[in-house]
């Protein structure tokens, strides 16, 4: 992949990513954190992507305006938990700790995101750590292992070895979601695949699981609005 810039007030960092699936140039930008993707076949010039590209900056400044807007994190305003909006106070120390009140950050503006990010990830883990060994041991199929990554593009997966995959922000969704989204990617080890018997695993595990899922539908890219590390 490769990196230009849309030209203007303020640039635009493009990737460039070239596809020999790709039969026409083509344009995303992520609603999830507002990444503009260019996509080429593989033997068209940069210079032809980076034409179209500029042919096209009205039409991605148009779809970056409706992005939400970026939240990074500081002291005395709120950053979703759970399911609610959770009060950050200023703190003594140089990690962020989960009190009554809400979560204390350092008062240093520069260790508010990392600190946080470092709470929020320990916490996801014990959540979907209990989750998981809860329908792992509903099925009767245990995972292999578990991991937590900031990704983008889904919210969990399951590899064909029981590898467990999940995004930490899930723990700034309701525990309820969170818990669907355990249930989700267990089920996979039993059938790996979205056919009716996959879903209906999934409905064994998590009866209300529509309803979860169209939350994430609904209010997930809010989740990645937040920004930790700069």
């Amino acid at each position: 992949m490769a990196l230009t810039r849309l030209p203007g007030n303020p640039e635009v960092p493009v990737t460039i990513r070239k596809s020999a699936r790709a039969r026409r140039l083509s344009l995303r930008v992520s609603r999830l954190d507002g990444r503009v993707t260019l996509t080429m076949p593989k033997r068209t010039p940069v210079a032809e992507g980076v034409r179209f590209l500029e042919e096209k900056a009205d039409w991605v400044r148009g779809h970056l305006s409706q992005q939400p807007a970026v939240m990074r994190p500081q002291i005395g305003g709120t950053i979703p938990f759970e399911g609610a909006e959770i009060l950050l106070l200023p703190g003594t120390r140089r990690s962020a700790r989960l009190v009554e009140e809400g979560i204390e950050v350092p008062q240093d503006p520069e260790r508010i995101g990392p600190s946080l990010k470092s709470l929020l990830r320990e916490t996801a883990r014990d959540r979907l750590v209990t989750a998981c060994d809860r329908y792992s041991d509903a099925i009767g199929r245990p995972f292999s292992r578990m991991t937590l990554r900031d990704t983008r593009s889904r919210w969990g997966s399951c590899t064909a070895d029981g590898a467990l995959m999940f995004s930490f922000r899930l723990i700034m969704a309701p525990p309820e979601v969170l818990d669907y989204v355990a249930a989700h990617e267990v089920a996979h080890l039993v059938e790996m695949n979205h056919s009716s018997a996959f879903w209906n695993e999934v409905a064994a595990l998590c009866p209300d699981y529509k309803t979860h899922r169209q939350w994430l539908r609904d209010h997930g890219e809010l989740l990645h609005r937040v920004r930790f590390d700069g």
